[in-house]
């Protein structure tokens, strides 16, 4: 039976050790931590279809989105379940964007509705706030991001073919061959490098032949609360959201007025998930300047909370965890980032913010 090796135990590592397990690869997978650690953990698991760039972007997002489904059919405790997204306009400005997006010509394959502020509250009675409109996200799909990496372990460890060895650093490559820390060589048919944010080490020499580096490390900062006492049946994203996501570039964008001091220097956009135990995940905030400070700032995260407040119409519960994470993104027009490091050997890095989303697509791809 062939073999492929898995560098990396984040979700694009996690999804490439599914991938070859159903196409009949014995799978040797190593993570230098003890556990998935990295921007795997430090999400909101959203499965976010709305917000992609038309063509390739939206038709890999749609295409992970029905290997979630199918996933999470089989592997139990992802907490995966359908969930649609409201993004909430808060004046006519952007209220002007979500008309645009509900009308461009690939609308519904993204599940986009437009709704008054009526049918936002009749959707979803936790908005309690102020908002001039929304539009439904009615493709989106949530998981429990702190959930998903032990509940896929367990899966594959449960059958046949499938070897798990974490706290092993992989620290050289051959032809279809990496060594770990320990001096252990692992061989396979394939030898795949799903590194995240570790933009050195393994890949380190590989990513410094480049002219131009061909991914960036990103940082964010999130937060979550103690339960909420409402039930959100949406994922919420807010205004300044539109500033962001590829599929609101449009004409009406270049209407929106200038985010708040606070806002502009985060690179803040509120979005706002409610976990299965009731607690509320919050965020981001984003940074591009390395070196990145080894301390989170506190205005960012009032700015985010006083966001949900607004939208809620309630104070929110009190804050129980805080937190940064790093995420790898590409830097040129690519979904993410491919490459040959050695034969037989692939580095596979860089979807940003659509890692999770689009992971079990981008598996498929490496395996194609």
């Amino acid at each position: 039976m062939s073999t492929v090796v898995v560098v990396g135990g984040g979700i694009l590592g996690l999804m490439h050790a599914i991938e070859g397990r159903r196409r009949g690869y014995q799978v040797v997978h190593l993570e230098r931590e003890a556990g998935t650690r990295g921007a795997s953990v430090r999400n909101f698991g959203l499965i976010w279809v709305s917000g992609r760039a038309a063509g390739a972007e939206l038709d890999l997002a749609l295409q992970a989105r029905r290997r979630w489904a199918e996933i999470a059919a089989e592997v139990a405790g992802t907490g995966f379940r359908p969930h649609p997204s409201l993004t909430l306009a808060a004046d006519d400005f952007e209220l002007a964007v979500l008309k645009q997006a509900a009308c461009l010509p690939d609308a519904r394959r993204r599940g986009f509705e437009l709704l008054d502020p009526a049918a936002v509250r009749a959707l979803n009675p936790a908005l309690r706030g102020e908002f001039a409109g929304g539009l439904l996200g009615g493709l989106d799909a949530i998981v429990e991001p702190g959930e998903v990496p032990a509940a896929i372990r367990r899966y594959l460890q449960a059958g046949p073919g499938y070897l798990w060895l974490p706290g092993r650093e992989a620290v050289d490559l051959r032809a279809g061959a990496v060594r770990d820390h320990t001096g252990e060589w692992h061989a396979g048919d394939l030898v795949v490098l799903c590194t995240g944010a570790s933009h050195t080490g393994i890949a380190g020499p590989h990513l410094a032949g480049y002219t131009e580096p061909p991914v960036r490390r990103v940082r964010l900062q999130m937060l979550a609360t103690e339960p909420f006492s409402g039930h959100l049946t949406t994922s919420v994203a807010d205004g300044d959201s539109l500033r962001y996501y590829p599929a609101y570039d449009l004409p009406a964008r270049l209407g929106l007025p200038a985010q708040g001091t606070v806002a502009a220097a985060a690179a803040a956009q509120l979005l706002l998930v409610q976990r299965l135990d009731g607690s509320l995940t919050i965020g981001d905030t984003h940074s591009y300047a390395e070196p990145f400070p080894f301390d989170v700032a506190e205005p960012p995260y009032q700015h985010l909370i006083g966001q949900a407040s607004r939208l809620l119409g309630c104070e929110l519960p009190p804050v129980r965890l805080r937190w940064a994470g790093v995420y790898s993104q590409v830097t040129g027009a690519e979904l993410y980032h491919r490459s040959t490091v050695t034969d037989d050997v692939v580095l596979v890095t860089g979807p940003g913010g659509a890692g999770l989303t689009c992971s079990p697509a981008i598996a498929e791809e490496t395996f194609t």
